[in-house]
C-alpha cells in the first residue's frame, strides 16, 4: 500500500498527539480507522465489480461461441437429414422402378395364360385377343360341353325327437 515504516507511523502519533491533546486522540484515530475501513470496503467492492465485469464478458463471448456452435451444428444436422431424405427418395424411385421390371414378366405371363383376357374381364387395349390355332390332327373332346349342373338332392322328412 503506502511505502511507511514503524518509525514514521510513531513519529506521526507523536505530532497527532501533542497537536490534538490526550482527550481528542482517541476519537480522533477511531474517526480515522473507521474512514480507512470503509475505504478498503470501497477499494474491495470496486475489485470485485471489476473482477465480476471481466468475468461476464468472458461468459458472454463463451455464451456466444456456444450460441455460433450450436447453429453451426444445426445447420450441418439439417443438411445431413435433407440428404438422407433425398437419398431414400432416391432409393424408393429405384426400388418402384425395380418393382414394375420385375412384375412386368408376370403382368405377360398372366396376359398369356388368361388368353387375352385380363382377370377382371375386361378385354386389354393393346391388341385383340386371336383365336388360338386349331390343329386339325387333334380330337376336341370338350369343345361342346353341356353346363354340368348339379343333381337335385332326395328330400329327407324331417325327423321328429322321441
Amino acid at each position: 500500500m503506502l511505502d511507511i515504516s514503524f518509525g514514521e507511523f510513531v513519529l506521526i502519533g507523536v505530532v497527532a498527539l501533542v497537536v490534538l491533546g490526550p482527550e481528542r486522540l482517541p476519537t480522533v484515530a477511531r474517526t480515522v480507522g473507521a474512514l480507512l475501513a470503509r475505504a478498503q470496503r470501497f477499494v474491495a467492492t470496486v475489485k470485485a465489480d471489476i473482477q465480476q465485469q471481466a468475468n461476464l464478458q468472458g461468459l458472454d463471448s463463451i455464451r456466444q461461441d456456444l450460441q455460433d456452435a450450436a447453429h453451426s451444428f444445426r445447420g450441418q444436422l439439417e443438411a445431413e437429414v435433407q440428404q438422407v431424405r433425398d437419398a431414400i427418395d432416391h432409393n424408393a424411385a429405384e426400388a418402384r422402378a425395380l418393382a414394375e421390371q420385375a412384375a412386368e414378366p408376370f403382368h405377360e405371363a398372366e396376359r398369356t395364360i388368361h388368353g387375352g383376357i385380363a382377370p377382371d374381364g375386361e378385354t386389354p387395349q393393346s391388341a385383340p385377343a386371336a383365336p388360338a390355332p386349331r390343329d386339325e390332327n387333334q380330337l376336341d373332346l370338350f369343345a361342346h360341353m353341356p353346363e354340368h349342373q348339379p343333381a337335385p338332392l332326395p328330400e329327407t322328412p324331417p325327423q321328429t325327437r322321441q
